[in-house]
């Protein structure tokens, strides 16, 4: 139809993967060994095996879908679902195996850090450099400088070499330069989570107005299921290369879940990438991967925080989300400084967090922990994890509930929350 700007049929793409050997010392036996192994394959065809040091990977295998002009489509799945190479093959950095791709606009993609930029030019360069790559004009690009330069905020940097940016100011850039020279197809990956939460809200409504007000199509890539909720109205889940389903983002996120998405939520994995991060989260039972409450109990989150060197404002932050709803619905925040002084063995403080019977409606939930530092960027951060259900108990209604004080802990807001 007129209106579909991407059509994929039958898309693949295969890697080969080299799996290195031990080398060891080669005897006299193993030079007979391999000169008789190479006559008995000449004899025997059949006996033949495969180079046991090479294999082949399809990242990608009978993918087909349309998209419309004007969608929004987020792309979900497991680390290695092959959401990253379906970008890059859209994006043209890398050519499919098979299958065919038709594509009927302008693409501007944002996929890693650093993409597109020549480090030994400045910021104002690389504007002129990114803007010349899409096909746009020198005037026109004149026309947009000024708004892609205060959307990034990296005016005194401008005519520095990008390669002394910082991980963060690289993305402002390159995100303002993507989004601002009106490409008709926007792609975007999981590189936004590099910037800092303020600038991730502001990426978040820039391509919300990118594809709302301004009707283009965005395809983005993310493990932050409410932004995706948000953001998108279409999904497509990818697992193991293979599309799995398509349709609205809340039924697709609704699978994800119930695929693997409970399971790896529960399964926390600390990012020990600095001297204060946090250890280990888990909701009720750790044994139990799939915690489930009814409305008359009591909610427990356990949290663990390593706390070896700390800065005076240094936050430690949990939100409790609604996976239906894909939103925060509250906010616990504390100082680390306040908790450091309860660090016991190899500095790790231990938390309670408790949430009062009645207080949450049946549904599912999930957490989202991070430690921020002056209030401007993650140290560090988990989009999804402590995965768990609340079902409804013996009473017939939910009521006003209050949460209180526990273990220094406070909610950011204190205010009763109605639950109807």
């Amino acid at each position: 139809m007129s209106d579909t700007v991407i059509r994929v049929e039958n898309l693949g793409k295969k890697y080969i993967i080299g799996h290195q050997q031990q080398e060891r010392y080669t005897a006299l036996r193993d030079v007979i060994t391999n000169k008789v192994k190479s006559v008995g394959s000449l004899i025997n065809p059949q006996g033949k095996k495969e180079n046991p040091a090479f294999e082949e990977f399809w990242a990608l295998k009978d993918v087909s879908f349309e998209i419309k002009q004007g969608d929004r489509v987020g792309i979900i799945g497991r680390n290695g679902a092959g959401k990253s190479t379906l970008l890059k093959v859209l994006s043209r950095i890398t050519e499919p195996t098979q299958g065919r791709i038709k594509i009927k606009g302008r693409v501007a993609s944002l996929l890693e850090v650093g993409t597109g930029f020549h480090p030994e030019l400045t910021g104002r360069e690389n504007i002129f450099l990114n803007g010349a790559i899409l096909g746009m004009g020198k005037e026109e690009i004149k026309r947009k400088f000024d708004e892609i330069v205060a959307f990034a905020e990296v005016e005194k940097f401008l005519d520095t070499p990008v390669k002394r940016y910082s991980s963060g100011m690289y993305v402002r850039l390159a995100f303002a330069v993507a989004a601002h020279l009106e490409p008709e197809i926007l792609i975007v990956d999981e590189v936004l989570a590099v910037g800092d939460a303020q600038f991730q809200k502001k990426c978040l409504g820039k391509m919300e107005d990118v594809a709302k007000k301004e009707g283009r199509t965005v395809l983005f890539v993310s493990h932050n299921m409410p932004a995706v909720k948000s953001l998108c109205n279409n999904a497509m889940l990818l697992n193991n290369g293979n599309l799995k389903s398509v349709g609205s983002s809340l039924t697709i996120i609704d699978q994800y879940y119930d695929l693997f998405g409970k399971k790896e939520a529960n399964i926390f994995i600390p990012k020990v990438n600095s001297t204060c991060y946090i250890n280990d989260l888990n909701v009720g039972d750790k044994n139990n991967l799939k915690a489930e409450f009814t409305t008359d109990e009591t909610i427990e989150i356990n949290i663990s925080i390593c706390v070896d060197i700390i800065g005076n404002n240094t936050d430690f932050r949990l939100f409790i989300n609604s996976h239906k709803l894909g939103v925060r619905l509250f906010l616990i925040e504390e100082n680390v400084k306040h908790l450091s002084s309860k660090a016991k063995k190899d500095n790790i403080v231990s938390l309670t967090i408790k949430i009062p019977a009645n207080f949450l409606m049946p549904g599912a939930y999930i957490c989202e922990v991070g430690l921020l530092d002056n209030l401007i960027e993650y140290l560090d951060y988990h989009s999804e994890v402590g995965y768990f259900d609340v079902i409804q108990g013996s009473n017939s209604f939910l009521k006003y509930a209050n949460l209180n004080r526990d273990l220094g802990l406070v909610f950011s807001q204190q205010h009763q929350i109605l639950m109807d």
